[in-house]
Order: structure tokens, then sequence, then C-alpha cells
């Protein structure tokens, strides 16, 4: 038991009473004032117009200042303040909360008020209320429209100094436009927003046939429509809470894989689950990134902003599948959320849970109530002021008489008296007239009184048949819900997906296979990789775009390098080079990448072939413009991304590198002053990196080698010189070109001068350009089009053919040479030395 002290005054002052009450009953009746109070006062919205109390009352008080969408905006603390002071005690905060959150489009599927100034983001809070300014939107003004016409009943508020509606007017179906969402005392509502088209279709169709089934009201209204979009992923739940009230849903974000950058994909994300903002995702990608528990991001960039509206990248490293790393997104992150539907809503003031007829049976129900008290209200205005216009009719006809009878009475008593006598008037319409000035009942003209009153007849026989005919009054409703739907409506934003929902497709592999490609690179450095490592195609099958210079055996997930000719050798993720689709050529790089995305060079650095970085595999063959030969061991260093391959002296270059693949094939020179030399590969020791090389070709004073490469003399095989004057600007002589069988150069041994290889006519005094490889040969200009070479020439030292192109590149038949077919170097070549080996 516990005591409850009391202390009621007496005549002989204060007396104390102790009166003696039981805990449980005192606590069963105190909570069931406060369940009740939280129910009814804060947490669940009426079924009719959609609206929590507090709603409600903003919606009103803002309508009764005058806040309306073509006045200006007003301090936000100035609305709480009159709400709060009339009809809302809980606090202002309550009440600046629903304000704002009536205005955040993200929140509101067809927002109530029109905010000015930081009303928050899906992360974010908004500013104070001191800061912000609102009035209502123009769909509030559907809501109280005819608020004023006794369309709904008024009560008194908290201390019955004011009225304020019990529900509003509704011109469309608040509740399922907008849901709602609200803790109460042992019950909670979360209704999922909907399009206010396919809501005001369906509301139409159920006045039209009220019998409609569930199935029938569902094809009006598929699924929920969010305010931010998204995609809804499998309808099963969806059913089940139109059909039983409660259900579930996943909400998915709206993705797209897209090239983000040249060289990666990434998950582009325009539209996120409702209630689920940027920043929350981003921190939960973090996160995950960090714990490594997921694999495959580079980088993660949000760059929304109010005109593009959410964007937000997230970068993919190659070698990832985006399609799989975003299904871990959808089941790691909040990119993919779960939204619980519990339809409980005010009925007859009890909550009840209620499926998609009955909200909209409520709704539609209310709605009809509304239009027959409105027209009920418009038909007696009318009528009352149709027997004022009666009257006036009267009087403005005998309007001698009326004066004369006001002017010999008393008092207005009795000359209201004497009026109806008189003229057969009732007591309203005497005192109408009596009301009326008399220099305004002069200006009456009875053509437009009779005209009023006509028009008055025809409105009331109008409302009446309204109010006598169920039928008209359901067209009349639904004629005004078709007139806000047009007014108001929207395209769907959410996309609805009929799928079990089943997140993970756990047959696609997060990584990339490492299969074995072809890696290729172009005269103009285009770098790309193919699907698998099939041979490349016959020259009859290939693009006339470009001329490969180099093809390397590799593997997807492997690496590569690229040799500059400074003598480095850099590393390069074959996983980060662009895949040419199965279908195209692959020598056409068209859709390769420039190998400065991969590189950062030197100045004057550029690059004289690949190799792979297998430690298994072969080595490289090098040539230096002063006549240097060097076959490196492949001991590449695992922990650095460039090295060098060769020692080179002060001034020299690398001219050509490639990988030998059989010590069989033949290193080839071509120098400056038309001289090749070929011997075998075999001849030349391989040596470690540091190492300098040794004598590959002699050269005479004044030359230089311009192209080294590897050729396969059991192959058919051409060379291809291209001579001109060593005065002329580059790039304005076409040269004169001349094409021989590789046959017909004798091999000769290492650091020897060589066999000619082009007779230089007048004008002509330098090779510009020279090529060895596998027949057929082909050139293309420096921006790849295709130049034609003239026809074989059966001497080895014969004169060239003028070209009307200048030559920019030439392959062969593979792709083309081992290495890429240079001009000539600047400076002045030393002769090597017999010995240049460290």
């Amino acid at each position: 038991m516990a005591r409850r002290t009391t202390t009621p005054p007496t005549d002989e002052g204060f007396e104390e009473r102790i009166v003696d009450i039981d805990v449980s009953t005192e606590m069963r009746t105190s909570f069931l004032e406060y369940a009740y109070s939280v129910i009814y006062q804060r947490a669940l919205p009426d079924a009719r117009d959609g609206l929590k109390p507090v709603q409600r009352r903003i919606l009103y008080s803002m309508s009764e200042m005058g806040l309306r969408p073509d006045r200006g905006h007003v301090k936000s603390s100035r609305v709480v303040g009159d709400v709060m002071g009339k009809l809302h005690p809980h606090g202002d905060t309550a009440i600046y909360d629903a304000l704002v959150r009536m205005a955040q489009p993200f929140s509101m599927r067809l927002p109530l008020i029109d905010g000015h100034g930081n009303f928050g983001s899906p992360d974010d809070l908004p500013a104070a209320m001191r800061y912000t300014e609102a009035r209502l939107a123009s769909a509030a003004m559907a809501m109280v429209q005819s608020i004023d016409e006794d369309t709904v009943d008024f009560k008194p508020n908290y201390d019955g100094q004011e009225t304020e509606p019990t529900v509003m007017p509704s011109a469309f179906p608040n509740l399922l436009v907008n849901g709602a969402t609200g803790i109460a005392v042992g019950m909670a509502t979360n209704m999922a927003p909907h399009n206010l088209v396919e809501v005001v279709a369906a509301a139409r169709h159920l006045i039209k046939k009220p019998d409609a089934t569930l199935d029938d009201l569902m094809r009006f209204i598929p699924g929920p429509d969010l305010p931010t979009g998204g995609t809804i992923i499998g309808l099963d739940g969806v059913r089940d809470a139109y059909a039983k009230g409660r259900g579930t849903f996943r909400m998915r974000a709206r993705c797209s894989i897209e090239q983000v950058s040249p060289r990666r994909k990434g998950i582009v994300v325009t539209e996120l689950p409702f209630n689920v903002g940027p920043e929350r995702v981003v921190t939960k990608i973090k996160e995950l990134v960090t714990a490594k528990k997921l694999q495959g991001i580079s980088d993660l960039k949000d760059l929304s902003d109010r005109h593009k509206g959410l964007n937000l990248v997230i970068e993919i490293k190659n070698g990832f599948i985006p399609e799989a790393v975003l299904e871990e997104l959808y089941r790691l992150t909040p990119m993919e959320e779960s939204f619980g539907i519990n339809n409980v809503a005010l009925v007859d003031g009890q909550p009840r849970t209620l499926g998609l007829r009955e909200l909209l049976q409520v709704y539609v129900d209310h709605r009809i109530d509304v239009v027959r008290r409105r027209s009920e209200h418009r038909r007696r205005k009318r009528q009352e002021r149709l027997h004022l216009v009666e009257g006036l009719i009267v009087a403005l006809l005998n309007i001698d008489e009326v004066i004369q009878v006001i002017r010999s009475s008393d008092d207005s008593a009795q000359a209201r008296e004497r009026l109806t006598q008189v003229f057969e008037l009732t007591d309203t319409q005497a005192h109408y007239i009596l009301d009326t000035p008399l220099r305004r009942l002069t200006r009456y003209d009875k053509l437009e009184l009779e005209s009023e009153g006509q028009t008055l007849r025809d409105e009331i026989a109008e409302l009446t048949e309204i109010l006598s005919s169920d039928t008209k009054l359901r067209k009349v409703v639904s004629d005004e819900l078709a007139q806000v739907s047009k007014t108001f409506g929207t395209p769907r934003r959410t996309v609805l997906l009929e799928s079990s929902g089943v997140t993970r497709n756990t047959s696609v592999p997060l990584e990339v296979a490492d299969d074995p490609c072809m890696v290729l690179y172009s005269s103009t450095g285009l770098l790309a990789r193919t699907a698998d490592a099939s041979p490349l195609p016959a020259e009859g099958d290939r693009s006339a775009h470009d001329v490969l210079v180099s093809a390397v055996r590799s593997t997807v997930r492997g690496e590569i390098g690229v040799v500059t000719n400074q003598g480095r050798m850099i590393r390069i993720q074959v996983v980060d080079l662009p895949t040419l689709p199965p279908t195209a050529n692959p020598p056409s790089l068209s859709g390769g990448h420039h190998v400065s995305e991969y590189v950062a060079f030197n100045p004057g650095e550029t690059v004289v072939g690949i190799g792979s970085l297998d430690p298994d595999g072969p080595g490289l063959a090098l040539g230096t413009a002063q006549g240097v030969v060097k076959r490196v061991v492949p001991d590449y260093p695992a922990n650095r991304d460039d090295f060098e391959v060769i020692g080179l002296k002060e001034g020299d270059t690398v001219v050509g590198a490639v990988e030998l693949t059989s010590e069989e094939h033949d290193l080839v020179f071509i120098t400056s002053d038309a001289q090749l030399l070929r011997y075998p590969a075999s001849v030349v020791r391989p040596q470690g990196r540091p190492a300098g090389g040794m004598a590959g070709v002699r050269l005479d004073n004044g030359a230089s080698v311009i192209w080294f490469g590897v050729v396969d003399p059991s192959r058919e095989s051409r060379v291809v010189t291209i001579a001109g004057s060593s005065t002329a600007l580059p790039g304005t002589q076409t040269g004169g070109a001349k094409v021989s069988d590789f046959a017909e150069y004798p091999p000769k041994g290492r650091g020897t001068g060589g066999v000619r290889v082009q007779r230089f006519l007048k004008g002509e005094d330098v090779l510009l350009l020279a090529w060895a490889g596998p027949a057929p040969a082909r050139a293309v200009s420096t921006v790849g089009k295709p130049v034609p070479l003239p026809e074989e020439l059966g001497r080895r030292d014969g004169s060239g053919v003028r070209l009307t192109h200048s030559v920019g590149a030439v392959g062969g038949a593979i792709g083309a040479g081992p290495a890429p077919a240079t001009g000539l170097t600047d400076g002045t070549a030393d002769t090597a030395d017999a010995s240049a080996e460290e």
C-alpha cells in the first residue's frame, strides 16, 4: 500500500489527511492515461487524413496565419510559437521536428511544407528554427481546402480558449501517399509512401466499384514509391502488407557500372534506400575496407550536389569484377535495407491494423462525407443568399414605399415589423434591408438581382441533385481526386522487381581469373590485353588501324615490364590494362590506353619495348644507339616498381628491347648509314641487370643504330628501310622506301660492320626508319593511316621508291617486329669497342 498526503483547508487552518491507495491500481490507472495520451494525441495518425495531431495543428495554424504558397516565408520559430501557444502544449522540439519532416523531400513523397533554409539531409540535422523559414506548400492547400465550409468537426483546444479541427478535409489520400512512422505505448506504425497518381487511380476505382478486391486495387498500386527512389526487391512482403497490414520488403540502391576513369571501372550510386544517407554508406564502406572484410575498392568519392543530386562513385580495383563487388556492397552495407510495414492508424478513435483496401475505404468514406457536408453547407449558404436577394428585389420594386415606411417608423424594431406586414417579408429580409445603406439599395439593378437569383437557384438545384444521389456524390469525389492527381502527380521513382530477393550470386567470382592472355603494344603507344592467349590473326583478318610493335604472353593477374630508352624497366600490372573485346581484331588497339597513363616518364624518355617479368620466362635482348648488345638474365627484383636493365654509357640510349624466345633467332642491327648486321643470339652471353653489355655492331663515324630486334630466320621475313635527308625537318619528307627479303643478308660475326641494306639516291644520306620481321610488311602514318609500301626488291643494296605519305611505323604478320621502328637518333654515336662488356 502507498500513502498519499493531502492538506485541505479547514476553519482552524490546515489539517493533514492521509488516504490509503493501492499501488497497483494507481500504476494501472496512470499508465493507461499515459498510454491513451500517447496513442491518441501524439504517435498514431488518423486513417482519414494521415496526420498526427501535431502535424494537423501545424497545417491548421499556418493556414489560419495566411502562410499560403503565394505569400512570403516566415520564421519557423514564429510558426512553432503559434502552434505551441494555441494548440500543442507539448514543447517546441516536437513541433519543429514535425514541421521539418513535412518539408523534407527525402522524407515525404509529397511535401506539405515549403521550407527555406537548411532543413537537413538524410545524414545531417536541420538548422535551428530561428534560422529557417516556412510556408504551406501547394499540396497542403489541398489538405485544408474547404475547412471553413463545415466539412469537419472542431473541438476545444487544451485550455478551451481556441478550437481545432479533429481531422482535415484532405483532398488526397495523404496517409498512403506520404506514409507515417511513430512509436506509441505497446504499438507502433511504419507505413511506406506511395505514388499519388497510383493511389488516386485505386481510390477512384474503389469509388466506382465498392466491391473491388485487393488484386483489383493492386493493378493500380503495385507497390510503394519511395521519395529517394531506389529499387524494391521482392513483392511478396508488399502483398502481405496490403492484405494483412504487416509485411517486409527490401530496398536497394540504384547503381550503374561505368568507366569512371580511363583505367578503371566503378560503381556509380545515384539513389539510396529510403532513410539512408550517403555519409552512412561511405562510413560503413570505409570500415569494411579497413577491416579487410570488403575487397576490390580502390577509392570512394561523394560527388553529390544540389544540381545533380546524389552521385556516389565507388572505384573498383582492376582485377575485381564490379558486379561481384556490387553484390558484396548490397550484402554488407546499407545500400540494401529492409523496410517493415506496420499499417497501424486510428479509425473512429481506435487503433487498427489496416490493409490496402481498408485504408482506401476509410479515406473514400471520409472524402464522401466531406463533400456531402460541403455541399450541404454551400446549399444552405445559397439558400440564405437567395432569400435575401428575393427581399431586395421586393424592396427595389417598392423603393419609395420602403423609404416612406422606414421614415414614418419610430425605431428600427417598428420599421422591421411594418416592412414584414406591408411587403410580406420575413424578419431576416426586413433586417437585411434595414442594415443595407440607402445608397447601396438604390444602386441595385433589378435585372442584376434577378440574374443572381437565377444563378443561385441553379446552384441550389445542382447541389440538391448531388445530395440526393449517391452516384452523383461519388462522381464529384472521383472528379476532384482526378484533378488533384493531375495537379500534383509525378512519375514513379522506385523500381519494383518481382524476385525472391537473393542478394548474392555465389557463382560470380569476386576477382578476375588468372587466365592466360596476350599483352599488346602499338606504335602509337597504346597498351591492351586480349581476352585469352590465342595466336594473333593473320594479316587478312587484321584492322588497318595502328601497328603492333610487341606482343607478350602473360596472365591476367601477372606483370609485364616496359623498357625505356634510358635503360629502365617499369613494372605494370596486366590486370590494369583494358581488355579488347573478343569480337575485335587484337592488332587494332583503338580501345587501348596510352602507356603514359601507367608510367611516369623522365624528360626525353620513351618506350622501346615490353617484356615479361616471369623469372622463368625468356630474357630480354637489348640494343643501344652506340651499337651495344645485351642479353638480360631475368632476375628482376620483386619489391621494386622500376629498375635498370643495362648500364648505359654517357650519351647512349636503348633503341630496341625484345623478348628472346630462342637462341636460334638472329639479333639484328640496322644503322643510320644503311648497314644491317645479323648474327645468332647464342653468340651473346646473358648478363645481370647492372652489366653494360658487349659490342654488338661496329659503327662508322657519325653513324648510330636506329633499329634493333630479333628475327626468326626459319620464317619468311622482310626488311623495310626508308631513306631521306638528315637536314630535313622531322615529318616533312616522305622518303624513299625499299622492301627486301631478310634472307638476302648474310649472317656475320658479333661486333662487325654488317652489309649495305639500301643505296642512297641524290638528296638521301641517312635512314629515317628501319624494320625487320615476319612477312608481309605493312606501314602506317603517324596517325595510324595505312601507307602502301613498294613491291619487294630482288637485291639487298638497291635504292628505294619515293612514298606518297610519311611513314610513322612498320609492322609485320604477327603484329610487327619485336621492337618499334624508330627514326634517326639525336647526337653522334661513338664507335663501340670490340669488347664493351663489363
